[in-house]
């Protein structure tokens, strides 16, 4: 494993809940059906009532949307390009220099994963994601706590962005047909091929681009990450290779971040997340699709 601080295993951090220096975060988001007539794929609802019914002892909460995406943007959950606003909502929840923090969500590691990126878009490295989340914990048997987040002392969290870990429209279709450039669809097959209508308008997948589904990354006994070998065989398969820039996108954003983070863990180095993916693609009609 090229990063092992990135990943936690539910035993290591059942060892180290009392650790002030090792923070939990929640970082849970529902993508709601939106009601007739409301021209949105969904409606983000922060998954704060779940983590009042259960969460992991100590933990705090992370609103994707309400406190840590551009809120002035057509699209959800998109990474602010001012890093200042983000400095600002990680410090408030306690997360700086001299802590690890440690990602979770409920359901799918997808919202852990997202945090992930971003926090590594910020130049901030000391960050793992739970393996297999809380329903891997929860399965287990494990300590859980009800009520709201009691959070953690603020810190001082100074961003020092990568540039390119978020790419827009533009990038990614001037990587059609490039050499060197594979581009990965996260989403499922059946949205890939254009044979199921899609929530985000058009059908179908930008021209070019191969699918590797994000939920084929993980285990559904455990919840957790499939191992790096398998995860390696389906990207090489796809011809999604180390020597590729590539290019990660899928609904909005989020489970995109699982490809992303197997890749990581694999030792790809040239890795993007085209942000508003077909919640943006889909509906511009400018931008080319392809369906089978």
């Amino acid at each position: 494993m090229r990063d092992p601080k990135a990943l936690i295993t539910t035993e290591a951090l059942a060892a180290a809940l009392s650790d002030p220096a090792i923070p939990v975060y929640d970082c849970t988001t529902y993508n709601n059906p939106p009601p007739p007539g409301v021209d949105e794929p969904y409606l983000p609802e922060p998954g704060l009532r779940t983590f009042r019914e259960a969460h992991i002892p100590g933990a705090d909460f992370l609103d994707l949307q309400g406190e840590f995406s551009d809120r002035s943007q057509r699209h959800w959950f998109m990474m602010p390009k001012d890093p200042a606003p983000l400095e600002a909502a990680f410090s408030r929840h306690g997360i700086g220099e001299g802590v690890r923090v440690v990602l979770y969500s409920v359901g799918t590691m997808m919202w852990a994963t997202r945090f992930w990126w971003m926090l590594r878009a910020l130049g901030f490295d000391n960050v793992a994601v739970l393996d297999g989340g809380f329903d891997k914990w929860k399965a287990e048997g494990r300590p859980t706590e009800t009520g709201n987040p009691k959070g953690y002392p603020a810190a001082v969290f100074k961003a020092r962005p990568r540039p390119g870990l978020f790419v827009d429209a533009a990038t990614a279709k001037s990587a059609i047909g490039a050499p060197g450039v594979a581009t990965v669809n996260a989403l499922g097959p059946q949205f890939h091929n254009g044979l199921e209508p899609s929530r985000y308008g058009r059908p179908g997948r930008i021209p070019g681009s191969v699918n590797v589904s994000a939920a084929t990354l993980v285990d559904p006994a455990t919840k957790g990450f499939t191992s790096l070998a398998d995860a390696a065989a389906k990207l090489e398969a796809k011809g999604v290779t180390k020597d590729k820039q590539v290019i990660c996108y899928c609904g909005g954003g989020i489970s995109a971040t699982i490809d992303l983070f197997l890749m990581h863990q694999l030792g790809y180095d040239n890795l993007a997340l085209y942000d508003a993916s077909m919640g943006e693609w889909a509906k511009d009609t400018s931008l080319p699709i392809e369906t089978n």
